[in-house]
């Protein structure tokens, strides 16, 4: 499920980083298994990577508005 720019918005930021968080243990995983060769979806390595960084930058953004 590819997330919305103010879905992201909408979240606070600790929901970012938990969100985050558990992405970069998806991409791990996913990454892993290519390795292996098993990946089933190997776009979705490549969509984990774009979530992750919408959700930094809009992270950024929050953290710049607050100041």
């Amino acid at each position: 499920m590819a997330l919305k720019p103010d879905d992201i918005r909408n979240m606070t930021v600790d929901e970012i980083n938990n969100k985050v968080i558990s992405l970069r243990e998806e991409l791990f995983k996913l990454q892993f298994e290519q390795k292996a060769g098993r990946v089933e979806k190997p776009h979705r390595i490549a969509v984990a990577k774009k979530e992750i960084a919408r959700l930094y930058t809009i992270l950024k953004e929050k953290k710049g508005a607050e100041k």
